[in-house]
């Protein structure tokens, strides 16, 4: 005697899985599709040579994008290891960084350079404190083209010893009657390295809490 009930109740017990959809088709769906064209194609109106060499084209297309794709996918990767090697060897060292900011330490100097692309008359630094105020200013006088390094002793206009922290660092340039801003790159100690999150760039963590990417790189120094 059947014990099984109404077909309806059977396929209560065992549903039929349903199947996801796809968000975009692949290089098999893709065959998959052309072949059925052809199976189903009217005998009496042939699918045209150059329909056919154009869907080729297409195929032979997304198939080279997706073949560059992973192989720039690898190359990225692997680039982002190198430079993160790179980075790391770079801790404990000394460099000169693309920066106007410096920290003085107790008993310590700040030293930096300022690069001339024509000689100069004379060449500035200025040292500002947080709020603003003047705290040095360094005359280099005459100068020719090239890196011109400077150092400030941590001391202010009146001989006396500045207070630890950051100081603001900037360069006046004079030729004649002109006066011209100038970058300046700014010597400090790599303490470690932070390594970039989803996308993000590589951190150099400095001396005295300032950080920056690894392209303010000026020169290694020591």
């Amino acid at each position: 005697m059947n014990t099984l009930g109404p077909i309806e109740d059977f396929q209560s017990i065992a549903p039929v899985p349903e199947k996801k959809a796809k968000d975009s088709l692949g290089q098999d769906d893709f065959l998959t599709l052309m072949i059925t064209q052809f199976q189903n194609q009217d005998p009496f109106e042939p699918l045209d040579n150059g329909d056919f060499l154009g869907q080729l084209a297409q195929f032979s297309t997304v198939n080279g994008i997706s073949s560059l794709n992973s192989a720039f996918g690898g190359l990225a990767g692997s680039m982002q290891d190198n430079q993160a090697l790179q980075a790391a060897a770079l801790v404990g060292h000394r460099v000169l960084a693309v920066s106007d900011i410096g920290h003085l330490e107790a008993g310590e100097s700040i030293r930096g350079a300022v690069e001339l692309d024509t000689s100069a008359g004379n060449v500035q630094i200025e040292i500002t404190d947080p709020s603003g105020q003047l705290v040095k200013r360094l005359n280099l006088g005459q100068q020719p083209p090239g890196l011109v390094e400077f150092t400030w002793d941590g001391t202010d206009s009146a001989g006396e010893s500045a207070a630890e922290g950051h100081y603001q660092v900037s360069a006046r340039v004079i030729r004649g009657a002109n006066i011209e801003s100038a970058p300046t790159v700014i010597e400090a100690e790599i303490q470690s390295v932070t390594l970039g999150q989803f996308g993000d760039g590589m951190t150099l963590n400095l001396a005295g809490g300032q950080a920056m990417p690894l392209g303010q790189v000026y020169q290694i120094i020591g």
